[in-house]
């Protein structure tokens, strides 16, 4: 599993409900786990981990601003400031974003920035 932004930020704790996954015994508990549950119970997820992040960046900005240092060390030494973690958070969702127009133009066949019919 890969470290959310508040553990790499903050040095936080994951919240639940990753908090309870054991990660060893099932890595891949978070390609599965949401299967059976319902677009409310995913839509709640989502908007209360938006509203985490989001009040953990005002925390980094209020302590330093962009350039203040994440907790996280990687292994050849070293943090991230928060502006490079969100410039990788941009890069990331930029990748998601073209993998649904993928997903778009194999169902309508328009391409690019074809406006759709």
């Amino acid at each position: 599993m890969r470290k959310a932004s508040s553990q790499k930020l903050l040095g936080l704790r994951p919240a639940s409900p990753w908090d309870a996954v054991d990660w060893e015994a099932d890595p891949d508990w978070e390609w599965r786990t949401a299967a059976e549950d319902t677009p409310e119970q995913l839509l709640t997820l989502w908007r209360d981990a938006v509203s985490r992040s989001r009040a953990h960046v005002r925390q980094a900005v209020a302590d330093g601003g962009p350039g203040h240092i994440a907790a996280v060390v990687h292994p050849g030494g070293g943090s991230p400031s928060l502006r490079r973690l969100l410039v990788d958070l941009v890069e990331e969702y930029a990748r998601h974003v073209g993998h649904a127009d993928l997903l778009r133009e194999s169902v309508d066949g328009l391409v690019g920035e074809d406006a759709p019919e």
